[in-house]
C-alpha cells in the first residue's frame, strides 16, 4: 500500500532522513518507533505530502505521492494527532464531522451530525457528548473525539501521532484496544509513532526502528524482542547504557 524508497530531508545542515526503505503492506498495522528527534514526524509528513522529501520516491498504491492530485489523494487518509488538535470553537460532533460537511462530497448538516453521533459510539462516547465543546471533555474523551474524527469518512489509511500520549495507563490501554478493534473492523492499513511500548505491542502487526534518519530495524511484532539489534533492544527495554546516546 505504502512504499517508501531511499527517501532523504533535510533542514538547511540537518539531515533528518538520509535513506529511508520501509514498505507497509494494505490492511496491516505498523508502528514506527525511535528516539525525540529521530524524525518519525517527517516521515508522516512527507508521505502525506505536507513535507516535500528532497530525494527518493513515496508511492501509494503504485502511484507517486508527490504527483498525485491532492485531494482526492488525501480523502484517502485519517488521522488522528498528538494533541487531539480539536477545533475549540466547534461543538464535538463538529469536530467529528468537519470533512464530512466540506469539500466537493459535503454532507447536509443532519446526515453529517448523524454520522458523528454513531462514530461517537463506537468509539465509546454517547450522543450527550455531540453538543459539549471541547473544553468541557477530559483529555480521554478528546482523544476518543480525535479518533471518531479520523474514521468518520471511512478513509482507507489512518495515520495515529503518539495516540496515547498524556493519558494514564486505563484510558491508554482503552485507546490502543479502540484503535486495534477499529484497524481491524474497517480493514484499513495503519501508520502509528508512538514510544509506547504498550501501544506497540497492543497495536502493531509490524514495527520499524528509525535511527539517525534510517530504519535501523523492521520485522514482525512477533519477532520484536528475539531481535539481537542492539539499538532496538536498548530502546525497547529503556536502557540508559548502549549504542543510543542520550541526549543531555
Amino acid at each position: 500500500m505504502i512504499a517508501l524508497q531511499g527517501v532523504h530531508k533535510s533542514f538547511g545542515p540537518n539531515r533528518v532522513l538520509r535513506g529511508v526503505d520501509l514498505t507497509i503492506a494494505k490492511g496491516t498495522s505498523m508502528v514506527i518507533i525511535g528516539g525525540s528527534g529521530t524524525g518519525k514526524s517527517v516521515l508522516l509528513k512527507c508521505i502525506l505530502g505536507l513535507v516535500r522529501h528532497d530525494a527518493g520516491t513515496i508511492t501509494l498504491d503504485g502511484q507517486d505521492v508527490s504527483r498525485v492530485e491532492r485531494d482526492p489523494f488525501l480523502a484517502r487518509f485519517g488521522m488522528l494527532f498528538q494533541g487531539g488538535a480539536l477545533f475549540d470553537s466547534l461543538k464535538v460532533w463538529e469536530n467529528v464531522a468537519f470533512r464530512l460537511m466540506r469539500g466537493a462530497g459535503r454532507l447536509p448538516q443532519d446526515q453529517a451530525r448523524q454520522i458523528a453521533i454513531e462514530k461517537l459510539r463506537r468509539v465509546g462516547l454517547t450522543p450527550a457528548v455531540a453538543d459539549l465543546f471541547p473544553a468541557e471533555l477530559s483529555g480521554g474523551m478528546q482523544k476518543r473525539v480525535g479518533l471518531a474524527r479520523a474514521i468518520a469518512a471511512e478513509p482507507e489509511i489512518i495515520f495515529f501521532d503518539e495516540p496515547t500520549t498524556g493519558l494514564d495507563p486505563i484510558m491508554a490501554g482503552v485507546i490502543n484496544d479502540l484503535i486495534r478493534e477499529i484497524v481491524v473492523e474497517m480493514g484499513v492499513t495503519a501508520m502509528t509513532i508512538t514510544h509506547d511500548m504498550t501501544s506497540v505491542r497492543a497495536i502493531a502487526d509490524s514495527v520499524a526502528m528509525l535511527h539517525q534518519g534510517v530504519i535501523q530495524w523492521t520485522g514482525p511484532i512477533g519477532a520484536l524482542d528475539a531481535t539481537p539489534d542492539p539499538y532496538v533492544q536498548q530502546f525497547i527495554h529503556g536502557r540508559a547504557d548502549g549504542p543510543i546516546a542520550a541526549v543531555r
